[in-house]
């Protein structure tokens, strides 16, 4: 690998790791999962693959397609806006709730299946018009920038997307020490209810 080549690709890196690093309904969700240690492999590689799925349209110049058609991203705001606010309304009751606070079990294990947990995650992501704008337009854009080199732009960007979704599902579960306690599990479900209904409505009252 040329330095150039390693530049590149580290640029990728760094912007990608800049878009994904923020408190958003998916990282939410991966944090939730992690600390929970319940389907986490599903979750982290559904989080990973669909990242570097839209970044490889984004680099393949999809993002023009999608620009000239604004209908699409309204009716996936629509959905992500209407979806977010009821998963959040449901971690706002988990979180009034006492009994519903111990949600870990004896083993540290989570309840519900993991097909709930695989079609949550897959809404999550592809219900979020910030995704696309993010990995499509902007990812895009700025690998278009590269000329021949982004392709290893985006490369980097989809490692950037890897390395942080398996950071935060495998590495949250240091927290379930502290989460073992019903009250700080309340306040995680009181901050994931506080972060899907703020984004539910910020993506409905934008559409």
């Amino acid at each position: 690998m040329t330095y150039g080549t390693l530049t590149t690709a580290l640029a990728g890196f760094g912007t990608g790791l800049s878009l994904i690093v923020a408190i958003g309904a998916q990282n939410a969700f991966v944090l939730r999962q992690g600390v929970h240690r319940h389907a986490v492999l599903w979750v982290v590689g559904i989080c990973a693959l669909s990242d570097a799925a839209l970044i490889v349209l984004g680099v393949a110049g999809v993002g023009a397609v999608v620009t000239a058609w604004p209908a699409a991203l309204t009716a996936v705001a629509v959905a992500g806006g209407l979806f977010l606010l009821g998963y959040g309304l449901l971690a706002a009751r988990r979180a009034l709730r006492p009994a519903g606070a111990a949600a870990l079990d004896a083993r540290g294990a989570a309840t519900g299946s993991a097909r709930a947990a695989v079609l949550t995650c897959l809404a999550l992501t592809w219900l979020n018009p910030h995704v696309y704008l993010d990995t499509v337009l902007l990812l895009g854009s700025v690998a278009a920038d590269h000329g021949t080199g982004r392709w290893v732009f985006g490369a980097g960007a989809a490692a950037a997307s890897l390395v942080w979704f398996a950071a935060l599902g495998y590495g949250s579960r240091l927290l379930s020490g502290l989460l073992a306690r019903p009250r700080a599990w309340r306040a995680l479900d009181g901050l994931v209810a506080a972060t899907m209904l703020t984004m539910g409505g910020l993506l409905l009252a934008g559409a």
